[in-house]
């Protein structure tokens, strides 16, 4: 068993002998085969890297070869054109050098002519001396009389040139104002036909008898006294017959006071407790006047969206009068006027009738406040929250403010056609003279003024010039401050035409 064994693991041990010996032989035989592949391969690696070596070279070459024609080339080109230039400098160089020379010439020319000029000016300046010696020698004045004699002559001939330049101007400018206003304010005029009759406040209530008197005072005078008291009105018995006068500044107490009187003369029962009723129904009575009044105002002009208070005081203007003229009839007509003159002027219609409606809206209410009618119907009209337009309208259309719309300046014009056409307005007799002798004591104050004349009811004035003192130009520019002497100092209607005149005449006597 043994034996087996042994030779067992000697066969064994021979194999692994001999398969190791095999494997040696064929590894060295294969180790053989790769050396001598990898000495080929590394052999044509090598012929391959020098024949790309010899292409590199040839390259790198051509590419030097290449740029260095290129370089020559571009420095060639350099070359040619530096020298184009430097020729180019030398010619500059040489005209500049001419010109130099030329400018030197001239210089030396001019200088020659500014000598020769020099010389000239110092005989000119000789001669104007030598002449002016003769003509103060000549004239018999000195340079300064002379130049003043020159002012005086120049001073005449531009007043003479721009008087006539004003007189011309003014002319063209008036003229063509003229055509365009008479156009305007004559179609206003056609359409709008209202009422133009003065109308006089009553302050007059007829009595039946002159018993009537003894009981109206009442006994011990209780019933006049009461009737005053709930009026706030005077009443004025005298000695004319079958009248009483009632005396007041507002003209609603006024008309109050008149209704309950003659509500009360035909009644017949007047004693303080039936005053009193009257008095009461008179009031409401007038309330109810005054309402329709002013409702009666805003259907006639088509305005809508008014303050009821501002109705109210329209409708108080029915009982105002201004120079005889009915307020709230003027009121409409301004208002009628102002649409007409807006529509011509493509102005916005409903604002210019709005304006004009309420333009003397303060005096409703200005024997109660302290101001003009205008300041209180700005007040008025601001606190029930009319537009600033409006407003202004109603601030400039007495000339208190200066007018900057054209509402403003349509308002003016309407107020101005409606007061001053004939039979608007009345003024009594002692206002009238007073007024004429203001507007001919104004043009007398005028220097080289004679007389003057106050015709055409105010609205012309001619001044009479002394011919010695005033001279055609100057007559031009006296008549233009007189108009704004005018302007400025006087209230009037309308316009007042200034007429300067300047009369000549020479007198001679045969012997």
């Amino acid at each position: 068993m043994i034996i087996v064994v042994l030779a067992v693991i000697l066969s064994v041990l021979i194999g692994f002998f001999f398969g190791i010996v095999y494997r040696k032989k064929i590894g060295e035989a294969a180790i053989g085969s790769a050396e001598e592949k990898a000495k080929n391969i590394i052999n044509e690696a090598i012929k391959t890297a020098e024949t790309k070596q010899k292409e590199a070279l040839l390259e790198a070459k051509e590419d030097i070869h290449r740029n260095r024609t290129e370089a020559e080339r571009e420095i060639r080109d350099r070359r040619t054109e530096l020298q184009r230039l430097e020729k180019r400098v030398i010619q500059k160089e040489e005209i500049l050098d001419k010109r130099e020379e030329s400018y030197e010439t001239k210089e030396a020319a001019l200088a020659k002519q500014m000598k020769k000029i020099e010389a000239l000016e110092s005989e000119k300046q000789a001669v104007i001396s030598e002449q002016k010696r003769l003509l103060e020698q000549i004239s018999g004045m000195s340079t300064e009389q002379a130049r003043a004699y020159l002012l005086d002559v120049l001073q005449n001939d531009l007043k003479h040139e721009s008087a006539a330049m004003i007189k011309d101007m003014e002319l063209r400018t008036r003229e063509e104002a003229e055509i365009q206003a008479r156009e305007l304010i004559s179609r206003a005029i056609q359409k709008c036909a209202s009422d133009h009759v003065s109308e006089v406040t009553v302050s007059v209530v007829s009595l039946p008898n002159d018993e009537m008197k003894g009981r109206i005072i009442g006994r011990e005078g209780r019933n006049i006294r009461a009737l005053e008291n709930l009026t706030g009105v005077d009443l004025i018995i005298d000695d004319t017959p079958e009248t009483i006068t009632l005396s007041s500044f507002d003209p609603v107490r006024r008309e109050i006071a008149r209704v309950a009187l003659e509500r009360l003369i035909q009644d017949g029962r007047i004693h303080p407790t039936r005053v009193n009723d009257m008095v009461e129904k008179a009031r409401k009575e007038v309330d109810q006047v005054i309402k329709k009044e002013g409702e009666r105002a805003l259907f006639e002009t088509n305005i809508h969206g008014l303050h009821p208070e501002l109705v109210k005081l329209l409708g108080r203007l029915h009982y105002r009068t201004s120079f005889g003229q009915n307020v709230l009839n003027h009121s409409i007509e301004v208002s009628h006027l102002s649409g007409i003159l807006a529509g011509e002027l493509h102005i916005d219609v409903a604002s210019a009738k709005r304006a004009g409606l309420l333009h003397d809206i303060g005096k409703a209410v200005d024997q109660q406040l302290e101001g003009s009618h205008v300041s209180i119907g700005v007040e008025i009209v601001r606190k029930y929250k009319e537009h600033e337009n409006i407003i202004h309208a109603i601030e400039a259309h007495h000339g208190d403010v200066e007018a900057k719309t054209v509402l403003a300046a349509i308002v003016q014009a309407a107020d101005a056609i409606s007061a001053a056409r004939p039979g608007a307005r009345r003024e009594d007799i002692e206002n009238y003279i007073k007024r004429l002798e203001k507007l001919e004591a104004l043009a007398n104050d005028f220097k080289g003024v004679e007389r003057s004349f106050a015709i055409q009811a105010g609205r012309e004035i001619r001044v009479m010039v002394r011919p010695e003192d005033i001279s055609d130009d100057d007559m031009i520019i006296l008549a233009r401050e007189i108009a704004k002497r005018i302007e400025s100092e006087l209230e009037y209607p309308g316009q007042i035409k200034v007429h300067v005149i300047r009369e000549n005449r020479a007198i001679e006597y045969a012997r």
